[in-house]
């Protein structure tokens, strides 16, 4: 099968690595630099082209990363029946704009938690000093994830609103949402004219930085998840959004992140309308057989994707200044990454900024000189995966791996927690009826 992949910041290299080595013809097209430098990601590995759109006619199958910078010129194929796998322009607003996905859930008959949506801060200030209480402020549209911000109380809200507006921190519209207290999950699926495939994925996101949920909001530090065919959540907050999902020709992947109360309630705060990164990776751990058919199936129609039962960790390591990024890629590029091999890269190491260049390596005692080798190619350099039968057996294989493979210079950073609060949470969420064949340990 011709594989062509529209990326837009290079995360789709993992994939490509899978469909090739499957015996897959792949293009693969990652846009340039802001500063019009070539993103470097994947030199060497992957056959790179200039123009996505010289290549369109080409392709079985085409996959999307992300939906933003190209949604909009790739709807015309999209009219024209070309096989592009990902979001459309009306989904990719279901995520965007907070206000018409919570209608959307709405129309669904799915509760949702009250916000307000502003267009500068001073509105939002002068909306805390009359309703103080406790909020959650998250742009809308393609915003840093670092405004997404939970305050603990009115106070630090409105102090953080005063400093985003000092900063012109961002010149965007963004919502105020009341502050549910909870277990964040969210559940997923792959949808097509045929509806939802059967399995669904059940997913923990640990979105900041550091231990313990400390730091900046990165987007995704690692993920805990698992496929299933009986999902309580799905049922509650997926499965009533499919008439409106084949009502817009969507295939794709779809997924609503929630806040479970103590009663049991979900209460959805987000959609995604895309791969997730690096949840898309990390489902490759799980994922069984050719890694590209079942799209090709899926936008015909047909569920063929084969998945494991296990529970999947996966967990992001990165290199400075992530997840500033201050630094051009550029400046974080040719850092060896010693001792991992193909067959590691096509198992549970899923390389992101990489590329294939050379480094010294150290042959018993002696040094070789311009070995070739992946190195890489940014600050987000992969994504380690493990899976096993509970929670605990998933954790200790990704970090048994990250221990035994990954050895990068310039003083890696991942968080050593992922999937630890799950211990303490699926306790209440067996009680509220979610997850009853789970067990962590």
């Amino acid at each position: 099968m011709n594989l062509l992949i529209i990326d837009f910041d290079g995360l789709g290299l993992d994939l490509a690595l899978r469909a090739q080595a499957y015996g897959h013809e792949v293009r693969w097209f990652v846009r340039h630099e802001p500063n019009g430098d070539r993103n470097l990601v994947g030199d060497g590995l992957i056959k790179r082209v200039a123009h996505w759109e010289d290549h369109m006619k080409w392709a079985d199958l085409i996959f999307t990363t992300d939906n933003c910078k190209y949604i909009y010129p790739l709807e015309r194929y999209r009219d024209k029946g070309y096989p592009i796998f990902g979001p459309s322009i009306d989904t990719a607003r279901w995520e965007q704009d907070r206000t018409h996905g919570e209608g959307v859930m709405k129309q669904a008959g799915i509760k949702t938690i009250p916000s307000t949506e502003f267009h500068n801060y001073d509105d939002a200030i002068a909306f805390i000093q009359k309703n103080p209480g406790r909020y959650v402020s998250k742009p809308l549209g393609d915003g840093n994830k670092a405004l997404s911000y939970v305050a603990q109380d009115a106070a630090e809200m409105l102090y953080m609103l005063t400093y985003w507006k000092k900063k012109n921190a961002y010149k965007g519209s963004f919502i105020l949402q009341e502050f549910h207290k909870g277990i964040e999950m969210a559940v997923g699926g792959w949808f097509g004219p045929g509806g939802f495939s059967k399995n669904v994925l059940e997913n923990w996101e640990f979105k900041k930085f550091m231990n313990d949920d400390l730091g900046v909001a990165t987007g995704e530090q690692g993920t805990i998840l698992r496929y299933t065919e009986e999902s309580l959540l799905a049922e509650k907050v997926l499965y009533p959004l499919e008439g409106f999902l084949h009502g817009l020709n969507y295939t794709g992947y779809i997924d609503v992140n929630c806040i479970i109360d103590k009663q049991g309630t979900p209460w959805p705060l987000e959609f995604t309308t895309r791969p997730g990164w690096p949840l898309f990776q990390i489902q490759q751990a799980l994922h069984k057989g050719d890694p590209i058919q079942w799209m090709k199936d899926l936008l015909n129609g047909k569920d063929t994707l084969r998945v494991s039962h296990d529970i999947a960790c996966g967990v992001v390591i990165s290199i400075p200044d992530y997840p500033y990024s201050k630094l051009s890629k550029k400046d974080v590029s040719g850092f060896p990454l010693w001792g991992i091999t193909e067959d590691d890269a096509l198992k549970n190491i899923h390389l992101s900024f990489v590329k294939l260049g050379t480094a010294p390596e150290m042959d018993g005692d002696k040094i070789k000189m311009d070995v070739p080798m992946y190195v890489t190619a940014g600050q987000y350099v992969c994504t380690v995966s493990g899976t096993g039968k509970t929670v605990e057996s998933a954790k200790c294989s990704a970090y048994d791996t990250i221990k035994d493979k990954i050895h990068i210079p310039n003083s890696i950073m991942y968080r050593t927690d992922i999937g630890c609060r799950l211990e303490e949470q699926l306790d209440e969420l067996h009680d509220n009826g979610y997850c009853l064949d789970m067990v962590y340990e």
